[in-house]
């Protein structure tokens, strides 16, 4: 299968970044998103709502079913995945993209920062696989992925922001474990990362560690999770993916095209060597 034409996706966190960015590569395909975000009006930090991004799906040619959720409430999560099921007859990919990020240590990170990571991260990833799995186990070719990175227990990983890395790495222990529970159901549970750092709002929130010129676009992680998202989901679960290696084992060559300045030097994401 090389098109979601007609494939149903519910993303969570989807109006801006690479959520939209994948929303937007699938409904060029033709298919239906679900844009499940909290952000249903303009911030002055964070650019893009799910009306607007909605609109932008449908612009790009796909069927788009904005949704206001906080994907900390569990009867929201439900309501919202048998909302978009009942829409549009069913699910067929689930992308846990959803995310919050706070780079501190142990000393420096308050409570309610280590409650929203987890509850945001881990538990909500959780419980939208929960809630979306017995539609997708109906679908011809079901996938859920997960935006997060492969796991590694080197304790550079953890030493400096330890809070992070156990909520992102719960997000892949949930692929690891769910890719095992659903694999005789015919449901792809995969993890997908950057190589590098990708331009998205969230980068401002680093305090200038990152800059721009030393990323990607979303483009990539578009690109990447549409080659994993139509391949066979009985054959293709359980995997670390790096958006890279993905594009590269498609037959892509050159990387220039996502470079936000492909004259400097481009920053590794965390959890790679």
């Amino acid at each position: 299968m090389q098109t979601l034409k007609d494939k149903t996706i519910f993303i969570t966190g989807g109006s801006r970044g690479i959520g939209k960015a994948i929303a937007l590569r699938a409904a060029r395909d033709g298919a239906n998103i679900i844009i499940a975000a909290k952000s249903d009006k303009p911030q002055r930090d964070l650019p893009g709502t799910i009306f607007s991004a909605a609109e932008e799906i449908e612009k790009a040619g796909g069927r788009a079913l904005p949704i206001k959720l906080d994907v900390r409430n569990d009867q929201a999560i439900i309501d919202a995945v048998n909302k978009a099921a009942e829409k549009f007859n069913g699910l067929d990919i689930l992308i846990n993209n959803a995310s919050a990020i706070a780079l501190k240590g142990t000393l420096d990170l308050s409570m309610d920062k280590f409650d929203l990571m987890h509850s945001v991260n881990v538990r909500a990833t959780f419980a939208c696989s929960k809630a979306c799995l017995p539609h997708l186990i109906k679908s011809e070719n079901p996938h859920i992925l997960n935006l997060s990175p492969p796991l590694n227990l080197d304790p550079a990983w953890f030493k400096d922001h330890v809070a992070y890395t156990i909520s992102k790495y719960g997000m892949s222990m949930c692929v690891l474990g769910m890719a095992a529970e659903f694999r005789s159901r015919g449901v792809a549970v995969n993890a997908l990362w950057p190589r590098t750092v990708i331009n998205t709002s969230a980068i401002n929130m680093l305090g200038g560690v990152v800059k721009a010129e030393n990323c990607r676009n979303s483009e990539i992680m578009a690109d990447a999770a549409h080659e994993i998202l139509c391949r066979d989901a009985k054959t293709t679960s359980g995997n670390f993916f790096i958006d890279e290696d993905v594009l590269r084992t498609a037959g892509v060559k050159d990387f220039d095209a996502y470079a936000i300045d492909a004259s400097q030097p481009l920053m590794k994401d965390l959890f790679l060597y």
